[in-house]
Order: structure tokens, then sequence, then C-alpha cells
């Protein structure tokens, strides 16, 4: 049986100071994880747009998507649903540092599964075991980030 294919915008928010803004998910498939902002692309939508309208409802923050960093297709399930074929673009966002987050625009699910969210440092991501983070390769993006290795 083939998986369906579902497309994802994720974004990588950075602050001026350097952190990394990921939010906390648990749900029934797996035990919690740390992850980007982002979702699910709405019929006829563009992954860039997709990036925007999940930036503002996921956080409330106002800020320029800027350029894609990576691109990962992976097999896993989301809340309440069943695995699927999973195509994500990773955009980068700049923003200053210290702004709240808003939960104003979250669904159910998202009240449901999101935890807690947090701004983190590249040396206490490197501290953590990678497990802890979906996709385990976030610090390192992160790093390449901060010194500018990711061409962006």
């Amino acid at each position: 049986m083939e998986l369906e294919a579902r497309k994802s915008s994720r974004l990588i928010i950075v602050d001026s100071d350097g952190n990394l803004l990921l939010f906390k998910y648990h749900d029934e498939h797996q035990a919690p994880f740390w992850a980007t902002v982002g979702g699910e692309l709405k019929l006829g939508e563009s992954y860039l747009d997709a990036a925007r309208r999940e930036l503002s409802e996921e956080t409330g923050l106002d800020a320029e998507i800027g350029p894609l960093v990576r691109e990962r297709e992976a097999i896993y399930a989301v809340a309440r649903s069943t695995p699927a074929r999973w195509l994500e673009k990773y955009f980068l966002v700049r923003c200053e540092s210290h702004l709240l987050i808003e939960q104003d625009g979250w669904t159910d699910e998202e009240r449901d599964t999101i935890q807690e969210w947090k701004w983190w440092g590249l040396e206490e991501m490197k501290m953590q075991n990678d497990a802890i983070f979906k996709p385990d390769w976030l610090p390192a993006l992160l790093e390449s980030v901060l010194h500018g290795d990711a061409d962006v």
C-alpha cells in the first residue's frame, strides 16, 4: 500500500540572540519531542504561503519568511492520523529577541499536542540527546545558520 504524500512548511525561527524557537509536542504516537513551528499545506497553498500562515497562526509573530534552508522527506504520523510520507520544506525566519508567543491562532489539535515552547541556545541543544529533537539534525542546522554555513 502506498502512503499518502502530505506537504508541510516548517520554520527555523532564530532570534537576534541566536536562539531557535521550538515547540514541545506530545501525542499518542511517541514520547514528547521538540520540533519547529509549522504545519501542513492547505489545498492550493504554496509552501511559502503555508509558512506565512503557520508563522502567524502558531506564534503571532510578524516577520519575513527567509530562504529555504533544508528539505526533508520522512514517514511518520501526527496527532490522530495514520502514517504518511511527509514532504517538508524548512524556511529561515529571523526575529528580535524576547518576543512573546501568542496562542490565539492555535487549533484544538495544537492546544492538545503542544505542551510548551522554548527558545533554545545552540550550546544547550548540543548538551541534549539529539533524539529529543524531531528531526534530530536541528542542532546541526542551527549551528550552520549561526555560522553562515547554510548559505543563508
